[in-house]
């Protein structure tokens, strides 16, 4: 790898890393010895990127920091196509036309020798065998009442077919391969709960925004799964489950 590339390649791994990374560890997923990760380090603080860190502890990049838009690679390409075909395919109507606008431009953007990685990829998502059930909710307010943090109102059907009203806190929409998950906290459980959307008869969605942020509520629920999961003696992520 040139060293002009690896210098690009550690703001990378630096940029997408949420903890400080040792040296050790890039050096690793780089292909390169630790003292060459030291001095690349050294040349980026010289050159005023903010990387703040030092060696046997770790670096972190400070935020407010970006590049000039660089050029994809082949298997970033064939990376974004793979998860463009999969949304074409099972997202909502909205999501999947946004898909396959992205594989649009990317062909249209990159050069030319790359073109056949986008129009002729080697990778491909399996093809959605089982017709999807038609929703009542308009997924694409669903997602902009999440952003929002806005509540939810809903008539929902459970496997029993028993009707109840929830208003529930929308943070999340789960994709699976034939259904699609909403998961929020729901007011009258007073608990977090997930919903088939399918199972949806009726929604009015409210102005009025719950308490917190969704990301914090995602978290919340995260961390009550995993001590769910690991109290089961499981290992992993725990995946969500409609009631």
């Amino acid at each position: 790898m040139r060293r002009a590339d690896r210098l690009f390649q550690i703001i990378q791994v630096l940029r997408r890393s949420a903890k400080p990374l040792t040296a050790d560890a890039m050096a690793t997923e780089l292909e390169t010895s630790k003292r060459t990760i030291y001095r690349d380090i050294a040349t980026l603080m010289g050159q005023r990127v903010p990387i703040r860190g030092e060696a046997g502890l770790g670096y972190v990049l400070e935020g407010g920091f970006d590049l000039p838009p660089l050029m994809l690679t082949s298997d970033e390409i064939e990376a974004a196509v793979l998860g463009a075909q999969w949304v074409a395919g099972r997202g909502d109507p909205a999501l999947a036309r946004a898909a396959r606008d992205l594989v649009a431009k990317i062909a249209a953007t990159v050069p030319e020798r790359l073109r056949p990685v986008v129009l002729e990829p080697a990778v491909a998502s399996p093809p959605v065998w089982e017709p999807r059930k038609d929703d009542v909710l308009d997924m694409a307010r669903v997602r902009a009442s999440i952003h929002a943090g806005r509540k939810l109102e809903m008539l929902y059907r459970d496997e029993q077919e028993r009707e109840t009203r929830r208003v529930i806190w929308p943070f999340l929409v789960g994709y699976r391969e034939t259904t699609r998950l909403l998961v929020g906290w729901c007011e009258m459980r007073g608990d977090f709960r997930t919903f088939r959307t399918d199972r949806v008869v009726e929604a009015e969605f409210l102005e009025e925004r719950y308490p917190g942020r969704p990301a914090v509520l995602r978290a919340r629920w995260q961390a009550a799964k995993e001590a769910e999961w690991k109290a089961r003696g499981c290992d992993g992520p725990p995946p969500p489950r409609p009631q």
